[in-house]
């Protein structure tokens, strides 16, 4: 992935799943769901327009959305 793109992911420590921008330590967003989760990385992908990268819950990539 490129600096600013985001990518959606499931974090096995608390349970959430979390939008990040590459480049950044903390995450953007957290949700209960991959569906809320997939649709606010979307957005900020959209809203940056870079990559959005939704990998799965065990951490293989799922889909790549290019917004640029």
């Amino acid at each position: 992935m490129a600096e600013g793109d985001v990518q959606t992911f499931y974090s096995e420590r608390d349970g959430k799943w979390k939008n990040q921008v590459e480049g950044r330590k903390r995450a953007s967003s957290t949700s209960d769901t991959k569906a809320e989760a997939q649709q606010a990385g979307r957005e900020l992908a959209k809203n940056r327009g870079v990559t959005h990268v939704v990998r799965k819950k065990d951490g293989e990539i799922a889909e790549t959305h290019d917004y640029s």
